[in-house]
């Protein structure tokens, strides 16, 4: 395994993270800490949840995913040897369910906050992310910004200090954001440093093969002003380990759950297709292919990986033992310059 640090802090993460949203749906408990066990086993330490998860997101299993990584903490006794992440929930009609006060002023971060750390059987999170922005914005497949009529107003400054009290009672060490853009990335470092406020450390987006459009003005925010990337989806929902290239697999995610398939349009496909043949002219999976290229980004923190299997959990961690090489990584351009972004 490789290692990096969380931009600014001292917690040493592996260059792949554990994700969890599939537990509690697709995986069972007793599935979920075997994965867990695996993966410290390869050098993985470092996990990632959300209130919401599992997905999708019902009123039935809300909350399962954190249940089942806080039976395994009780069970072993392993929470310091771990890097533990989890999300607060933005306001959105899909999670009505969780509670009535969703949203980031301080009554709803604190509910949110207790419930997951009782979930979790943890005193702490290390890193505690807001899900999704509050205001309307180009998230969850929109690739770009359109204005709508909206109450929310700018509380940047007010979120922070909400996060502030938080830390100050230990109950988390640092700050990130989820699913944001450029603009609210500047704002929230724009209102710690004016306000000595604690500041975000990461950004958890999208961002695959088929998905690179943060690179067009997020990146070098992240660049200049040393905040990790977190990406979620590196397989594209499945896309990208080739599987679904002569149609959805039955059993599949996709399969299962036909509403995060935005990333299997003709356009999608046929980059995957692309994709597929440089995999096979240099004798590499696909699935290596596209996570290889994630771990290799600069900008990247670490790599958020989720299976539903201990066979995809394995390929998707050797993947650390991939090397792209720099004609590669031309070829792989070269697919993204004909058909960019084809997935949002």
């Amino acid at each position: 395994m490789k290692y990096t640090k969380i931009p600014t802090t001292d917690i040493k993460v592996s260059k792949i993270c554990l994700g969890t949203m599939t537990w509690g749906e697709q995986n069972t408990e007793a599935e979920g800490h075997a994965q867990i066990e695996y993966a410290l086993e390869r050098g993985i330490n470092f996990l990632d949840a959300a209130e919401m998860y599992p997905v999708p997101a019902n009123a039935k299993t809300q909350g399962r995913t954190e249940e089942i990584i806080g039976t395994w903490l009780k069970k072993t006794g392993k929470r310091e040897e771990i890097v533990l992440a989890s999300k607060v929930a933005g306001p959105a009609e899909m999670v009505s369910h969780i509670r009535p006060n969703l949203g980031y002023h301080k009554e709803a971060i604190q509910d949110a906050l207790d419930k997951s750390l009782k979930r979790l059987q943890t005193d702490y999170l290390d890193l505690y992310q807001l899900h999704w922005p509050e205001r309307q914005t180009n998230f969850f497949g929109k690739r770009g910004y359109q204005h709508e009529e909206e109450e929310w107003e700018d509380n940047f400054k007010e979120v922070l200090q909400h996060l502030e009290e938080m830390v100050k009672a230990g109950k988390i060490r640092h700050i990130g954001l989820s699913n944001e853009t450029a603009y609210g990335l500047m704002r929230f470092l724009e209102e710690s440093g004016k306000n000595d406020l604690p500041r975000v450390v990461t950004v958890q987006n999208p961002y695959n093969l088929l998905n690179r459009k943060d690179e067009i003005g997020l990146t070098e925010i992240l660049h200049r002003e040393n905040v990790g990337l977190l990406p979620y989806s590196p397989l594209g929902m499945g896309t990208l380990t080739g599987k679904h290239l002569n149609g959805i697999k039955e059993n599949s995610r996709l399969g299962l759950f036909p509403q995060y398939r935005r990333y299997s349009g003709e356009q999608a496909v046929q980059a995957t297709r692309a994709y597929k043949e440089i995999a096979v002219k240099y004798d590499i999976s696909l699935t290596h292919l596209a996570l290889a290229f994630v771990n290799q980004q600069p900008f990247v923190t670490s790599n958020i990986i989720g299976a539903t299997t201990m066979e995809q959990l394995s390929e998707n961690i050797e993947s650390i033992n991939i090397e792209l090489s720099e004609e590669i990584l031309r070829e792989i351009d070269e697919v993204q310059e004909a058909i960019p972004n084809p997935a949002p």
